[in-house]
């Protein structure tokens, strides 16, 4: 339920509203929005009185949400969120690409991606300490080296990282990295993305394999109803019965979600189709359709790659692709910091 303030409410009688809906056991979130100002109930509004509410001096309106996801939904929260980081802000009006590889092999191999991507203007770098992989046998990334590796990375270049937990354990190690990503296996890691919701850490939340976007976004609500508004979305493809591609990237989860959420929306081209000639295209279609920015897999040597090769740009491509995205971004009004 949303109750809709009159303009110019005094903000006493406010307060006063507020208390007395917290009288009833709900929880309120207040958000003030360049037209108007709402209240945002949740809880059990099963005992609320609506017509009371629409007689008190100072409520415009008030409206039952159906969803069951509140605080990630934009009738919540009518201003679009912007999450800071580093200097940098992810959000509506801004757009980023994290760029880097699917996974730190050493250190030669991510300084060398690293100096390329900003070179060819990242604004993160992104790349895999930690590795799920569907075979015990493949890869698992270097894990706690890694990360080291990547704040070497970060310490040379000035990029921010990105990169994935695995667990609520590993909170405490992750401490100083910039962006915490939760891949799409752990999307429904409910403990973990409770612990995430008591950091202030910003959280790249990846869409699960098969999830719906509701699901997705009551993965978001679980961070979002801890505390932690530090939420980015990243569409990276779900599975579905086409066999020639790896993923099918959900184009219209991108202006749904900007319909239905304030969070900004990511958009990862590299494990949608699974192939590095995909990449552009679908980067293209991204930003056409409203997303906040990409993050793409690069790698120095893409056929020696330990992990996910064929979908990886080498730094040629990735400059190539950089072009491309800076003349677009720019026509849809979107500043690249």
């Amino acid at each position: 339920m949303i109750i809709i303030l009159k303009q110019e409410a005094p903000e006493q009688k406010v307060r006063a509203l507020i208390e007395e809906v917290q009288g009833l056991g709900m929880s309120v979130n207040y958000s003030a929005g360049a037209e108007a100002t709402i209240l945002g109930l949740i809880g059990d509004t099963s005992r609320v009185d609506e017509d009371k509410l629409r007689a008190n001096e100072v409520v415009a309106d008030v409206r039952r949400i159906t969803e069951p996801y509140k605080k990630a939904n934009r009738r919540f929260h009518p201003l679009d969120t912007h999450v800071a980081v580093a200097g940098r802000t992810i959000g509506e009006g801004f757009f980023h690409v994290m760029a880097g590889p699917c996974s730190v092999e050493s250190e030669a191999q991510l300084c060398t991606v690293a100096e390329s991507v900003k070179k060819s203007g990242a604004t993160f770098l992104r790349g895999g300490a930690f590795k799920p992989r569907t075979s015990p046998y493949s890869f698992q990334g270097l894990e706690e080296s890694g990360l080291d590796l990547l704040r070497e990375a970060r310490r040379l270049t000035g990029l921010p990282i990105v990169t994935e937990i695995m667990g609520e354990e590993q909170i405490p190690e992750f401490e100083d990295v910039d962006i915490l990503q939760v891949g799409a296996r752990n999307m429904q890691n409910f403990r973990l993305l409770k612990a995430l919701g008591r950091t202030k850490k910003p959280v790249l939340l990846k869409r699960g394999l098969s999830a719906t976007i509701e699901e997705w976004l009551m993965s978001a609500e679980y961070i979002l109803a801890g505390g932690n508004e530090n939420v980015i979305l990243c569409e990276r493809g779900i599975r579905t019965f086409e066999t020639m591609i790896r993923n099918n990237l959900d184009i219209s989860a991108i202006p749904l979600l900007k319909r239905q959420s304030h969070l900004p929306v990511i958009v990862d081209p590299s494990h949608a189709a699974g192939t590095a000639w995909m990449v552009e295209p679908l980067a293209r279609a991204a930003i056409a359709a409203g997303a906040d920015g990409l993050i793409v897999e690069v790698h120095n040597n893409p056929k020696a790659a330990l992990c996910d090769g064929a979908q990886s740009l080498n730094p040629e491509q990735f400059d190539a692709l950089m072009g491309e995205v800076r003349r677009r971004a720019a026509f849809e009004g979107k500043q690249m910091q």
